[in-house]
Order: structure tokens, then C-alpha cells, then sequence
């Protein structure tokens, strides 16, 4: 099997926790080829999606986790599978790299996730689907509607729909002074959508998270500690 991954420089990742990581290392025990790409190695000529790919070896080494040969220019479509690991903002720039994926699906790679799902399931706002399976949540860029959820729930969790790892997120209440300040700067002065949910104490104890196969949860090992 070839294997391509699009996703943030490999150089920065904490291999500790990184999800990304992980996979890479399944697929390297099972003897795949490996193509690493950034974002900005996509591009497409006419109707054929390209990349500019290295080809990547993985190591459970905090000190040399990765090795990258020298970048060679390629059609998608030669990878079996393609993951799109990229991380947010999910912006302009972020839906332009599916339409090129899309592409690359047309022509018979798995492209996992699908480009149009990427579009269409937003990683924060989709709960929004399951209302029976989370906390009280609101979604607005209305400086009133946001002040009255937090009145009516004190202790809120404010974020950005395009953020990712804890990034500009706020916990505010109706009693601090500076709520209104940090709606004003969160929502971009009311351009921009923010998610406000109630704030559940029992966080502190730690998340979890659940991973889905056909609908049924998989059982994971916990891995070594490469420390």
C-alpha cells in the first residue's frame, strides 16, 4: 500500500500524544510506503491534482522521530490512500486543499477523511446534531444572545469554530468585568461565529475520547511510553 499524508510539519509534533503520529507508525509495521506532504506541496495542473512528496520513515525516538528523503513531484492519484491530518484554522486555504483532494478521490484514491465531509462536519459545530449528548451549547456571533447564555448559565466555555488544541478558548461568567470585552475580541466585534457552552466542573478530572469503526467503539491499547 502507498500511503500519503497531508498534515502540519512533522518537526513540530509532540509524538507523545500526536494521533497522526500513531497511524504513521501502524502503517510503517505493516510495510507500507510512506509519501509525507504540507499543505503547500498540493497543487493541481488542468484536472490532475499533484504534490510535491517525500517519502517518510517514523521511529518511536523523541529525539529523531522522523527521516525525509528529497521531494519529488507526483500525481495523487498514484497513492492508495490519502489522510488529511491538517490541522486548523479551517479556512480558505484549508477548503481549496479538499477541492485538489476531491480530485484525487475522483480518480480512485481513499482519501480518509472524505473532502466533502471535511466541508460539511465541522469538528465543533456538528455536536450540534446530537443535542441529548452535550452540555448546554449556543452558537452566535450576537453580542446579546451571548451575554444572555452566560447569565443564564454563569460559569461558560467560549471558543472559536476554527480553533484546535485549547486555542482561544475562554471561560467567562456574568459576574466578570471583562466578559464583554472578551465576547467583543472573540466574535471579531460580532463578525464571527463563536460556540458558548456551559461550563462542566467535572473537566478537571480529565476527557476521553471514543473511537468509532462502522459505529462500534474499538478497544485501545495504551501506548509505550517512548521516554
Amino acid at each position: 500500500m502507498k500511503l500519503g499524508i497531508v498534515m502540519d510539519p512533522i518537526s513540530g509534533i509532540n509524538i507523545k500524544k500526536d494521533s497522526s503520529f500513531a497511524m504513521l507508525l501502524a502503517a510503517q509495521k505493516r510495510g507500507w510506503d510512506i509519501h509525507y506532504m504540507e499543505q503547500k506541496d498540493l497543487f493541481i495542473n488542468n484536472d490532475v491534482p499533484m504534490a510535491n512528496l517525500q517519502s517518510l520513515k517514523v521511529a518511536e525516538n523523541p529525539q529523531q522521530w522522523f527521516t525525509l528523503s528529497d521531494a519529488r513531484t507526483q500525481e495523487l492519484s498514484s497513492l492508495d490512500i490519502i489522510l488529511m491530518r491538517k490541522d486548523p484554522p479551517f479556512d480558505l486555504e484549508y477548503i481549496y486543499s479538499t477541492y485538489i483532494l476531491e480530485h484525487a478521490e475522483r480518480l480512485g484514491s481513499m482519501v480518509v477523511n472524505s473532502p466533502a465531509a471535511l466541508r460539511n462536519v465541522n469538528e465543533k459545530f456538528f455536536i450540534t446534531h446530537f443535542p441529548d449528548c452535550i452540555a448546554p451549547t449556543q452558537v452566535s456571533r450576537d453580542m446579546g444572545v451571548l451575554l444572555d447564555f452566560v447569565a443564564q448559565h454563569e460559569n461558560t466555555i467560549i471558543k472559536p469554530l476554527d480553533g484546535m488544541g485549547g486555542q482561544g478558548i475562554f471561560r467567562v461568567n456574568a459576574s466578570d468585568p471583562n466578559t464583554k470585552v472578551i465576547l467583543e475580541t472573540i466574535t471579531k466585534n460580532e463578525t464571527s461565529y463563536v460556540m458558548a457552552q456551559k461550563y462542566l466542573p467535572e473537566i478537571s478530572a480529565g476527557d476521553k475520547r471514543i473511537l468509532l469503526i462502522n459505529g462500534e467503539p474499538v478497544p485501545v491499547r495504551p501506548r509505550k511510553n517512548p521516554c
